[in-house]
């Protein structure tokens, strides 16, 4: 059964002591990448009035950066794999300073394949970061906390996501004037000093203990082998993993396309203005970083399974209802707008739940696993879906048909999860 930790079976520590450097200095990396993710969302609208193009086309700020996730996952988990954790962190760091700093010439020439350039070197960095990271920081303690861990460390990831919308969006929505590669510019010096320190600590590379499932990639590496690509197979061949990997690029999907909808849609729906929709995407994304917090705190009682079996019920009721009023009109804007916010409560967990149960028992295939699990925020580029449903249809309401069935898809994964645990 899935029962709760009792004074009889004392709950795990989070970390160690020898792990909680390492662990606070992975954790800021989270704020990093969730800041820079969130801004796009500002981007996206910014793009639209400054250039004076549809939805669907500043749709492809989304793309470009989410491809190259999809494109630059594989080689990244591969030079992680060779280099380590610690020297991934710093390459991930240096990209995301370069491309931060492109941001620059593109203003001067005010050329939207500029930004987008800028914007895919920056995603190749966030890469790199996401690879590195999110399996070190499972590692980093107990197994048994290892999802607790992780939503304590991607709640830092929310944190950056709130504050992005709330700075930026005020800035170059608030009618101060500030062009679009000044906070790149501050972000790209930040991310240089944040290097020098990684560069400088002392950070344990830890091995992951070889289990069964690694067995002929191991081999295959000791006779000489493309121990990497032996992983990628094994990966594949494993149902858990890939049901794992598939909710997890639903998740996405989901999460990225309502996050980049959000200033079109309230916008659009007559709701808010510009400035206030950045707003509200901002304080939406801080009930984003409560979630995890709380998630955190709950899955040190309550098996994770169980807690996102209960948020992916949330998920679909409240992107159901919201789909429902939306289009009848049954109750006053007010309540679908708070059940858009609502849904940000909901899908906290998510990620780093999912991603943390993908990881289980999988050993010396853990980084080659993370790779390929970073692959999926080229979910993203469903964002493009939800643009054109919305550019050819004239309703604002139907593209979210697009994230509904994403998080059908993790209610599934849940169950089934959360059925497997019962019958252990």
């Amino acid at each position: 059964m899935l029962e709760n930790m009792t004074d009889k079976n004392p709950r795990p520590s989070l970390t160690e002591q020898r792990y909680v450097v390492p662990f606070v200095l992975i954790t800021s990396l989270f704020f990093l990448w969730g800041f820079a993710r969130a801004i796009l969302d500002v981007l996206n609208k910014h793009f639209q009035t400054e250039l004076n193009i549809s939805i669907t086309q500043s749709s492809l700020v989304q793309v470009t950066t989410y491809l190259g996730y999809f494109l630059m996952a594989i080689p990244a988990g591969l030079l992680i794999n060779r280099v380590g954790y610690k020297r991934g962190v710093v390459i991930g760091l240096l990209l995301y300073a370069v491309g931060a700093f492109l941001f620059v010439p593109g203003t001067w020439a005010n050329s939207f394949a500029g930004y987008l350039a800028a914007l895919f070197v920056i995603a190749c960095g966030l890469v790199f970061l996401e690879t590195a990271a999110n399996p070190y920081a499972t590692q980093l303690g107990p197994v048994e906390t290892a999802s607790s861990r992780l939503n304590l460390s991607q709640s830092f990831n929310g944190m950056g996501s709130a504050l992005a919308p709330i700075v930026v969006g005020g800035l170059l929505f608030g009618g101060s004037g500030t062009d679009v590669s000044m906070p790149y510019v501050v972000m790209g010096v930040v991310v240089l000093l944040v290097a020098f320190v990684f560069s400088r600590s002392q950070l344990p590379e830890i091995q992951a203990e070889e289990d069964a499932a690694a067995g002929e990639a191991v081999a295959e590496e000791a006779n000489g082998g493309p121990s990497g690509w032996a992983n990628i197979r094994q990966l594949f061949r494993n149902r858990a993993f890939v049901f794992g990997l598939s909710a997890l690029l639903a998740y996405e999907v989901s999460e990225i396309s309502i996050n980049s909808y959000f200033v079109n849609f309230t916008t659009g729906m007559g709701w808010l203005t510009a400035a206030n929709a950045s707003y509200i995407l901002g304080l939406s994304l801080f009930i984003f970083m409560g979630g995890r917090f709380v998630g955190s705190w709950i899955m040190r009682r309550i098996a994770a399974e169980r807690v996102l079996l209960w948020c992916a019920c949330g998920t679909v009721l409240s992107i159901g209802l919201l789909f429902l009023n939306s289009q009848l009109g049954v109750v006053g804007y007010q309540f679908s707008l708070a059940l858009l916010i609502a849904n940000y409560f909901f899908e906290a967990i998510m990620f780093p739940t999912i991603f943390s149960l993908t990881l289980q028992g999988l050993g010396g295939l853990t980084k080659s696993a993370s790779s390929l699990l970073m692959m999926t925020p080229v979910g993203g580029c469903g964002f493009l879906l939800m643009a054109l449903l919305a550019d050819r249809s004239g309703s604002l309401t139907l593209p979210f048909l697009i994230p509904l069935a994403g998080y059908i898809v993790v209610l599934i994964f849940a169950r089934r999860r959360a059925n497997d645990r019962l019958t252990d």
